[in-house]
């Protein structure tokens, strides 16, 4: 495919103005380095900074390995859909690859849970950023910082996709540096053998001489999942991204090949450098173990610059939400499974009405900043209801790989980018899915959460079940042609 080359797709309904760009498609405006830093930026979530503590807590050094099994497991999901993305490139995302494998039903169901997906998450990004201004600004309005937050996202935005892509550049970019920084300084400590003014002794030993790598047993290892989880949300961001990337055959499988490296760069090592510096035990779950680490060296400005690093971590994640909203929309638009006016396209081939009405819809976060009674009580039931959702979109892509690989053997064979072992992995990440359910359902606050989730598929379902009424063509199976490289 030559880098001119652009997303082929029916024109939106009711486009033709002189605002809108006259193909109907979307821009492939991202670079290779755009797609890489986004890919980074998924794979690097607010969970890192801001619930690192909090699973360390629960599950002790064993939490090493509740983050490398989530990243594996998600890694194959974004094995299957890069395969399938592959397959046609007429898709644009794994909603596309749902409506086309599985039926109509799946394309409705994914794209409008995907939607509400990032609609929860951006709620919960506006709560954290909110807390993180309020650090240094402890009188400013809440309402003031989320409302800046969206109306500066929202403007970046509607400009061109290639400005989505360096701002996601320079906050990746900022992530890297402060886990960079706090793995050098780790292994500073570890060599100089650093004691503490507390009495804490940096030493790889501290990852076993307090109660052995399972410290908490069973309970406290499965219990890590629940937070650890959300920490991978977004991580299909590259998927979504991938529609607009000006070479999808050679950017997509480097930045999905890239995930295992980075989840241990950016999660094992940097955790097991904060357990080494300091024990496991005593680390505060309320504050941020990157704080704590730069603190111990007398870096005085430590707090600020964690606050800040994690305030761009919350920021990325909102803009990530603001972007795949929109354009899971578009796409839902040109399906007729969303109004008309989501699918008209501005001359710089931005939705623009997308990204309006999901800013909008993100508003009401900022309610819960006054209705709830903490901060952080807003933030998990929205985190979790995020992740329970995810894991549906997850099993919808992982569905869909089974079916495709049932169906169209033939294109397996041709693929550029097989999956290996794909069924008998599918399957095993399904079951993992399953397992993550029940854990989820053992604490109070996240099983609040999973009781309200499924009043979102049962509004769906009607919402469904009207649009058959108004579309019975959408009950016959149309697949798309395949446009390969």
């Amino acid at each position: 495919m030559s880098t001119e080359q652009k997303q082929t797709s029916p024109s939106a309904p009711g486009t033709g103005s002189s605002d809108d760009q006259s193909d109907g498609t979307l821009e492939r405006g991202l670079a290779n380095r755009h797609l890489q830093l986004i890919a980074i930026g998924g794979a690097i979530g607010t969970g890192l900074f801001m619930g690192s503590g909090k699973t360390i807590s629960l599950a002790g050094p064993s939490i090493l390995l509740v983050y490398a099994i989530i990243g594996i497991m998600l890694f194959f999901v974004m094995r299957a859909m890069g395969e399938l993305l592959l397959s046609n490139l007429n898709y644009k995302s794994f909603r596309d690859i749902a409506e086309d494998v599985l039926g109509p039903w799946a394309g409705f169901f994914s794209g409008w849970t995907y939607w509400f997906c990032w609609i929860v998450t951006g709620m919960a990004d506006l709560i954290a950023v909110t807390s993180y201004v309020q650090f240094w600004w402890p009188g400013v309005p809440k309402w003031l910082p989320a409302t800046c937050l969206v109306l500066l996202l929202l403007g970046l935005n509607l400009i061109a996709v290639r400005l989505f892509g360096e701002v996601e550049f320079w906050f990746a970019m900022i992530k890297i540096v402060a886990i960079v920084a706090l793995i050098a300084v780790a292994v500073v400590m570890v060599v100089v053998g650093f004691t503490s003014a507390e009495g804490y002794h940096a030493s790889v030993a501290n990852l076993w001489n307090d109660g052995g790598f399972f410290p908490t047993g069973g309970k406290g290892f499965m219990a890590g999942f629940q937070i650890a989880l959300f920490a991978f949300v977004g991580i299909e961001l590259v998927g979504t991204a991938a529609a607009e990337t000006r070479d999808p055959v050679k950017t997509l499988p480097k930045a999905i090949n890239a995930i295992p490296l980075r989840v241990m760069l950016f999660y094992v090592l940097a955790l097991t450098a904060i357990m080494a510096v300091m024990p496991w035990r005593s680390i505060d779950p309320n504050v941020s173990p990157f704080v704590s680490v730069f603190a111990m060296v007398g870096f005085g400005a430590a707090a600020s610059v964690v606050n800040f690093v994690v305030l761009t971590s919350a920021a990325s994640s909102a803009n990530s939400g603001i972007y795949s909203t929109s354009r899971m929309l578009f796409g839902l638009s040109l399906d007729d499974k969303a109004p008309g006016a989501f699918g008209r396209l501005t001359r710089h081939k931005v939705p623009a009405n997308g990204l309006i009405f999901s800013v909008c819809c993100l508003l009401p976060g900022i309610a819960l900043l006054y209705l709830s009674d903490t901060i952080i009580g807003a933030f998990t039931i929205a985190t979790t209801v995020s992740s329970v959702l995810f894991i549906f979109v997850w099993s919808i892509i992982l569905a869909s790989y089974l079916v495709f690989r049932r169906r169209n053997p033939e294109l397996h064979e041709a693929s550029v980018y097989k999956m290996p072992i794909g069924v008998g992995l599918s399957w095993l990440v399904l079951v993992f899915f399953v397992g993550m359910l029940v854990i989820l359902a053992f604490e109070p606050d996240t099983r609040i959460a999973l009781i309200a989730t499924p009043v979102w598929f049962i509004m769906l379902g009607i919402c469904y079940a009207v649009h058959r009424k108004r579309r019975p063509e959408d009950l016959a199976h149309h697949p798309r042609p395949v446009a390969h490289s």
